[in-house]
């Protein structure tokens, strides 16, 4: 015993996320491409619901956030009793995780997965498998492979981030038919929307009809409502009707509410997101790789590069890149410690990027 009070085991061993770094000493105005941030910000229409919420933000929200509720379900096809809302989608892995984790459960991620799988589900005195990502990219064998009898919830990100690949439809399928039907498979969709592959297939149809899928989406990424915390996940009733026993009761602000529902239906901006990712995206690829450095095939609203050698590594690509007033996210959190992660920039800042490690190569 001490004479302070003590979290509970395994608390203190947790490593804390880190987001990426908004601010650089000495420049005013850095342009920040370190968080997937949607680079047009939120649109006109968002922005317009937020400032009239300003009259509402005396009174608490609705506990159900119904008109949200309706919003997402007729914006997606989906049933509004089966959505859960959270303050972002980390929100709702760490319900899932509370839900049903117990201590000496596990969950089965990719060895690049989302860093917030994990935090939650050690909070709750689970432990985490790590599937191997050998090519970048997270097979149904290889999870499969790590699935034991205390594995509770499998978590595939498609597209993944930092590493900006994906699974195919047929591979979400192969994998949901071989786990066991107590497993619950949650599967990170936050970047969905950016996805441009033939074979990619949104898992909310494969989820309308199986007991133990959970899709998750967020406002932060092609509606840019990072700041106002809004995420979602749809699932199956039983489960979400478990959720909503733990779910704090005001989980979803009021600016929240009325920003998200005015952006589901702003078209012209997720469509101007979208153009911009796409058109910069393989601009941007093929630049830096013809600088020497390797970059990743990306599904998602940013790029992961390689740097290869001692001299032109990552820290010290890093360092340049700040040094010009811009910055990127190291990934070393995740197990990728010679890799940069760069968001796709308005075209200013895609240039600047570019200009940028063009000279950090010749420096070389």
């Amino acid at each position: 015993m001490t004479d302070a009070p003590a979290p509970k085991p395994g608390i203190l061993d947790i490593a804390p996320y880190v987001g990426g770094k908004s601010r650089i000493e000495g420049v005013a105005e850095p342009m920040k491409l370190s968080s997937n941030e949607n680079a047009l910000g939120a649109g006109e229409k968002a922005r317009e619901a937020y400032a009239a919420a300003v009259g509402q933000i005396h009174m608490y929200p609705d506990g159900r956030a119904a008109k949200l509720r309706t919003a997402v379900a007729d914006h997606h096809g989906l049933e509004p009793e089966r959505l859960i809302f959270g303050n972002g989608s980390d929100e709702v892995f760490a319900l899932l995780n509370q839900t049903y984790l117990t201590p000496g459960d596990n969950i089965v991620s990719g060895k690049y997965g989302f860093l917030a799988y994990r935090i939650s589900a050690l909070a709750n005195q689970a432990s985490v498998k790590l599937a191997p990502e050998p090519d970048f990219r997270l097979t149904p064998e290889a999870i499969l492979a790590e699935v034991d009898d205390r594995t509770r919830i499998v978590y595939v990100s498609s597209p993944s981030n930092p590493t900006g690949s994906y699974n195919t439809a047929e591979e979400i399928r192969r994998l949901h038919e071989a786990l066991p039907p107590h497993i619950l498979l949650v599967i990170d969709e936050a970047y969905a929307e950016f996805v441009a592959e033939p074979d990619w297939e949104t898992s909310f149809p494969l989820a309308r009809d199986a007991d133990n899928i959970v899709v998750t989406r967020t406002f932060s990424k092609i509606h840019g409502l990072g700041g106002l915390r809004i995420g979602f996940g749809y699932a199956p009733l039983k489960v979400a009707e478990a959720v909503d026993r733990i779910r704090l009761p005001f989980n979803v602000s009021v600016p929240g509410i009325e920003a998200a529902v005015a952006a589901l239906g702003d078209e012209a901006h997720q469509q101007a997101s979208r153009d911009l990712v796409q058109t910069w995206r393989p601009r941007l690829t093929q630049a830096i790789r013809g600088f020497g450095f390797d970059v990743f095939p990306s599904a998602g609203n940013f790029v992961l590069v390689r740097f290869p050698d001692e001299k032109r590594n990552a820290a010290a690509a890093n360092d340049y890149l700040n040094s010009k007033g811009i910055i990127v996210r190291p990934v070393g959190g995740y197990g990728l410690p010679d890799c940069l992660r760069i968001t796709v920039g308005t075209e200013d800042q895609n240039r600047a990027v570019i200009d940028a490690l063009s000279e950090f190569a010749a420096a070389g």
